[in-house]
């Protein structure tokens, strides 16, 4: 059987890419910066994120610290690129892995405001939650976000994913606020009849 640490480095060999016709994630840079700098720059897009990235220095340092969970072998970054414009348009990773457990999380995502909306993020999450079911193996996907997020809520039950609970008090937010965050899941016992439903205009 291997280790936790074999496994995740089966599976998240160097190169790895996932695509469909319109998006492609691969593993996030440090050359990345200069790419994502111009679009973390309206703070209101990080109201319900545990970073506000539109403060200087605070990419540089979300994106260290994600290639350093990347080295610990906790947590797979991914830029997302915007095939349709070639451009760099956000970022997503599976996180909070227990191979143990067959459990995984999505997280870490955000998008810049010119990609909400048009279909990028059912293009990420597709090839996420496939992924994680299909090569991983994987036996639940956990999502969470801030309970007072609506849009990212309203997203979560788009595609499908069950609304489990909230932890209160779950996170510190940057502005001194306490977050609540509510849980979302997918099993891979639903995940075929969801894939079918939700994402064949992917597929």
């Amino acid at each position: 059987m291997l280790t936790e640490q074999q496994a995740f480095d089966s599976f998240f060999k160097p190169g790895l890419e996932l695509e469909t016709a319109r998006v492609l994630l691969r593993k996030l840079a440090p050359v990345d910066v200069a790419d994502l700098l111009p679009l973390v720059q309206d703070a209101t897009v990080w109201q319900y994120f545990t970073k506000d990235l539109s403060v200087s220095g605070e990419l540089e340092a979300w994106i260290a610290q994600a290639l350093q969970a990347f080295e610990q072998k906790a947590r797979m970054p991914f830029a997302i690129i915007d095939k349709d414009t070639k451009k760099l348009v956000g970022c997503t990773s599976l996180g909070s892995i227990s191979f143990f457990d067959k459990r995984i999380e999505i997280g870490w995502s955000w998008l810049a405001k010119e990609a909400m909306g048009d279909g990028v993020n059912m293009n990420a999450k597709f090839l996420l939650l496939s992924y994680a079911f299909e090569a991983m193996q994987m036996e639940r996907v956990e999502i969470k976000t801030d309970n007072l997020n609506e849009r990212a809520k309203a997203a979560l039950v788009k595609i499908g994913a069950y609304e489990e609970g909230v932890l209160r008090s779950h996170m510190q937010m940057p502005n001194n606020r306490r977050r609540d965050s509510v849980y979302y899941s997918i099993l891979k016992s639903e995940w075929p009849a969801i894939k079918e439903l939700k994402f064949s205009r992917i597929m």
